[in-house]
């Protein structure tokens, strides 16, 4: 360990040192720097006819910057935040600066130690996933001591210690985790020439947290254990996680002392022009947190994916799925081929299709007794046959994109969208039967025309179709680009469906963008409706807003 920070006081030093005396490759041959910039930042201006919150500062800005050094074995980095007022849609506690992420970390001999703060995920990320995601104001990395260590070929052992980050904070609970994956196929010399590849993988994670709640006897220590398999062979691939969980009443399971447990697995077949995807998974009091007490995406220790269509266009992403972690069932399939060239249908370059479809439902629940209802705090809350169906669907889309090429510079992508969309569940509201559920059909047609000089006109035409929540939507945009640095786009999204006459409006978008090596600039003004973002399953709400937005990126 002292040689590990002698390296690392040496390392900085050198850098510091880039100013006064040339460049780091000079001082220090073979010596790596690298990191990125990013900053947002949007200026505030009323509109009271689309409820825009009154923001008194006017200017807020996110920004963050990460420098990495690695010199021979040793790798050492940092990031330094600042949230000058934080965004509209993101925690007030994110409000400040500082270097909420530093570590060192250290190679040698197969075994690699990190100190300070790391991400990590043991297979799927049922009982372990540490990560960041900036557009959702979502950091929970540890900050602690992990080690990896591989013995011999086809072993890896992994195991960890920290606390998790919470804003510019660390939460109450302290997580410890192991986990050993065996790749057979690189183990076994019998196995080294077969086509059949298998890799087995067991994880344990536990946290503790303190009992000080005067009302519940709560376990100061909670484990989860997963066990995985991943099986390829040419084409063909399965993948499945089972995982289970200690009593852990929470804020998010309503105290109830209940077991967890979780179910994914999803099989694939993917060749020259075809591919099939078949995914499901049980989840059943599956969240897990460093703090009892936690909510929203306060410290998560794993993570439960959404397994429905990740959507790009505003309008099919307008009502995304959020993971129900304290009970569902899900499936989704997928099914892609190419239509080959100068066939009928095919046309000339050809097209590619792609169907898709997933449900999410809730599990059959069974009270324990007929005096107590179910999910009754202070007790197991129910009890649930593993593959028993409830019978509230909670999410449902039927997706077809068609991708065609129709001329050598005319190319066009056309969706259309089912949707069945439970809001009550999916975003906590308390709305009567008859309103709770919004189905919708929706059309996109997005073409791009590549013109001479290395420019293109690019365009979208979308349409949401519903009598429910706020009834439909028409949105249109128009996008040029002159490569490699410029872009200008318009756009308008019209609420032209809303039973209120005065909430028919539209939310216009004008933006501009230079690009020049690593570097982008993008300057934008306009309104924001208010809505749900969500990246695999884990989303934030995001409040209307009006102003102009500014955003830079850079990387070296």
């Amino acid at each position: 360990m002292k040689a590990i920070v002698r390296k690392s006081i040496g390392v900085l030093i050198a850098v510091l040192c880039i100013t006064q005396y040339g460049h780091t490759q000079d001082l220090l041959p073979g010596l790596r720097v690298w990191g990125n910039f990013q900053v947002d930042a949007q200026y505030y201006m009323s509109d009271t006819l689309i409820d825009a919150p009154d923001v008194p500062e006017k200017i807020g800005m996110n920004a963050f910057a990460n420098l990495n050094l690695a010199y021979e074995n040793l790798t050492i980095g940092f990031r330094y935040e600042s949230y000058q007022l934080p965004l509209q849609g993101f925690d007030s506690r994110f409000r400040g600066s500082g270097i909420p992420y530093r570590f060192a970390s250290w190679t040698q001999d197969n075994l690699e130690i990190t100190v300070g703060n790391f991400y990590d995920q043991y297979g799927n990320g049922l009982v372990l996933r540490s990560y960041v995601e900036p557009n959702l104001g979502l950091d929970n990395s540890l900050d602690g001591v992990r080690m990896l260590y591989r013995p011999v070929e086809g072993i890896t052992l992994r195991t960890l210690i920290g606390d998790q980050r919470l804003y510019f904070d660390k939460g109450p609970g302290i997580v410890r985790g192991a986990d050993a994956e065996a790749n057979l196929n690189q183990l076994l010399p019998a196995l080294a020439e077969s086509p059949n590849q298998l890799t087995l993988g067991l994880s344990g994670v536990s946290k503790f947290q303190r009992d000080q709640d005067p009302l519940f006897n709560l376990p100061e220590n909670v484990a989860a254990f997963a066990g995985r398999l991943n099986y390829s062979r040419g084409a063909f691939n399965i993948n499945t996680e089972y995982a289970w969980k200690s009593q852990d009443p929470s804020a998010e399971n309503r105290m109830i002392y209940k077991y967890g447990e979780a179910l994914v697995m999803s099989a694939s077949y993917s060749v020259s022009g075809f591919g099939l995807l078949l995914s499901g998974k049980r989840i059943d009091n599956m969240g897990f947190r460093s703090n009892r007490n936690a909510v929203a995406n306060d410290l998560h220790i794993n993570y439960l994916p959404a397994m429905t269509r990740q959507h790009v266009y505003s309008l099919t992403g307008m009502y995304p799925y959020a993971t129900q972690p304290n009970g569902e069932m899900g499936a989704l399939a997928e099914l892609t081929f190419r239509l080959p060239r100068q066939s009928l249908l095919g046309g000339p370059y050809g097209t590619t299709i792609v169907v898709n479809t997933s449900v999410a439902n809730s599990i059959l629940r069974e009270a324990l007794n007929d005096t107590l209802p179910v999910g009754q705090p202070g007790t197991d809350g129910y009890t649930s046959a593993f593959f028993a169906l409830g019978d509230e669907k909670y999410f449902q889309d039927f997706n077809v994109e068609i991708n065609r090429r129709f001329t050598r510079n005319l190319r066009g992508s056309f969706t259309y969208m089912n949707l069945y969309y439970n809001q009550n569940v999916i975003e906590g509201k308390q709305l009567p039967d008859e309103d709770k559920i919004v189905k919708a059909h929706i059309f996109v047609a997005d073409m791009t025309l590549r013109l001479p000089n290395r420019q293109s006109l690019r365009w979208e035409l979308q349409h949401l179709a519903t009598q429910q929540d706020k009834g439909s939507w028409a949105m249109a945009l128009l996008e040029y680009n002159r490569a490699p640095h410029w872009f200008f786009a318009l756009s308008n999204q019209y609420n032209y469906g809303n039973d209120d006459s005065d909430k028919r409006i539209h939310y216009f978008m004008v933006n501009a963008g230079y690009s020049q090596n690593a570097n982008r600039f993008s300057l934008g003004w306009g309104r924001q409706r208010a809505g749900i973002v969500c990246i695999g399953g884990v989303c934030r709400v995001v409040p209307a807003s009006y102003g102009f937005t500014l955003s830079v990126t850079s990387s070296f």
